[in-house]
């Protein structure tokens, strides 16, 4: 049989404007009266904490006794040994000679006579000078200021376009210095060689044999051999005796994008689109390795001596370090967060520089530790690198920005924006290829507006006409 039933009270229905005013009177009647307002503070808790503080922060350090009375028997104020005053409103007395000075005094100026004498050691005390205005000195004023250890950069004269040179018929995609530096040759989308003078600039010579862009370009220094790769899927070997392709490498499955020769070993090695990097042997043009590990277009090479012999940078943001002798991968970096599109040996230290849309990395080799980054970010995709002797490094931009930097502390000292020739658009102003002759005295450019440009550093410019503007980093990132 079911239980008596209990009746509810009926609510009365309402709205939410007034059930939001009810609650807003409420808060009011709550919080108004002390809304404002600060609690005073209560002297006793404060002392407790200023004391607790002291100790947590100076807990290890001795408290001084009085001084030892002057030679002349007059009393010496009570003042502990080896005191640094901050200068209060009366001013502060110069510090004495003698002992590691390191200790404190907050406020104004302790009580000092000249020709003092401190007691030698090493104090760190904290003194409460008497009469100190009620005010809560923050810890960071006591703290010992440490210098930079960051280093600082050297001066570089700016440097200057000097010379443009048109001929191409096409972007100019990649440029290589003869070993005698007499003639640099420049390759083009236009699928011609072309070879120029570099003390005039005037053209010497003109190779035709591909048929599409040429994006890679090397001279040996061991024999009479230029080695040109394009997106053809060909590699050539040119005798520069004859002028004329005497090899070709055939392998590649798509374009290539890049070339790098051996410096003591008649090796070949080139990456493209295929994501492999490809080991040749010179004179038989067999394939010695084919480096595959890379999930995307290896567009960056560079070979050294010694282990790791082979570096390779890619799309998929990753540098891999390879074994000559297995063909096997050694290191992969994976620091870079955007395609690796450029990197560059430095010519005396054992460290290389690679460049992403997101940030240029200094490594050391041949462990490949991250060392830093530059101080400042290009923010545009970087295409080309170089490095000379002086320890200068330059990168040119997709958007024909030309940013100079120092090598040792990262400091960009000028950025510079070529200048598209007459009759190209403003979006033709685009990097592609860049090189500095074997004195590290000249830079050539390769550029989207079918010109190569010449620099060299402003011989007028002094440090006073050109200050170096540096600050030193607060905090790195690191990644």
């Amino acid at each position: 049989m079911p239980g008596p039933t209990l009746e509810m009270e009926p609510v009365e229905p309402q709205s939410l404007k007034k059930l939001s005013f009810k609650s807003l009177k409420r808060g009011l009647d709550l919080f108004s009266p002390t809304h404002g307002r600060v609690a005073p503070q209560d002297p006793e808790s404060k002392q407790i904490r200023i004391s607790h503080k002291t100790s947590v922060e100076y807990g290890g350090a001795k408290s001084t006794s009085g001084q030892p009375n002057r030679r002349d028997g007059r009393p010496q104020p009570t003042v502990p040994s080896n005191v640094l005053a901050l200068p209060g409103p009366e001013g502060s007395s110069d510090l004495q000679n003698g002992g590691a000075q390191n200790s404190l005094v907050v406020g104004p100026s302790a009580p000092r006579a000249p020709n003092d004498v401190g007691v030698s050691g090493r104090s760190t005390d904290i003194i409460s000078a008497t009469g100190l205005p009620e005010r809560n000195y923050s810890t960071a004023a006591l703290m010992e200021r440490i210098p930079s250890k960051w280093p600082r950069p050297e001066w570089h004269a700016p440097w200057k376009n000097y010379r443009v040179i048109s001929g191409h018929l096409g972007w100019v995609r990649s440029v290589a210095f003869d070993p005698s530096n007499t003639w640099f040759c420049t390759g083009s989308a236009d699928r011609t060689i072309k070879i120029w003078e570099v003390a005039s600039g005037k053209l010497k010579l003109t190779l035709t044999g591909h048929i599409e862009q040429i994006r890679g370009l090397a001279v040996s220094s061991r024999h009479t051999y230029m080695f040109s790769a394009g997106d053809d899927k060909q590699v050539k070997c040119w005798d520069l005796e004859q002028n004329k392709v005497i090899r070709s490498y055939h392998g590649h499955l798509s374009g290539v994008y890049c070339l790098a020769l051996h410096p003591t070993l008649d090796i070949l090695l080139t990456g493209g689109r295929d994501s492999v990097c490809r080991v040749w042997d010179i004179r038989s043009k067999s394939q010695i390795h084919a480096l595959s590990g890379h999930d995307n277009t290896v567009c960056s090479v560079f070979t050294r001596p010694t282990d790791p012999q082979v570096v390779t940078g890619s799309h998929d943001s990753t540098i891999k370090f390879w074994d000559l002798r297995s063909g096997k991968t050694m290191t992969t970096l994976t620091h870079h967060k955007k395609s690796v599109r450029a990197m560059a040996l430095h010519p005396k230290e054992n460290c290389f520089a690679s460049a992403s849309a997101d940030n240029i990395k200094k490594f050391q080799l041949p462990k490949g530790e991250f060392l830093h980054n530059m101080l400042s970010q290009q923010k545009t995709i970087i295409n080309a690198m170089a490095i000379n002797d002086d320890g200068i490094m330059t990168t040119g931009g997709d958007n024909g920005s030309l940013w100079f930097w120092d090598w040792k502390s990262g400091h960009n000292f000028q950025q510079a924006q070529t200048i598209v020739q007459p009759g190209s658009l403003d979006s033709e102003a685009g990097i592609y290829a860049l090189s500095f002759d074997l004195t590290g005295t000249r830079l050539v450019s390769c550029e989207a507006d079918k010109t190569i440009k010449m620099w060299k550093e402003d011989e007028t410019a002094t440090p006073e006409t050109h200050p170096v503007n540096f600050k030193s980093p607060r905090d790195l990132r690191r990644f």
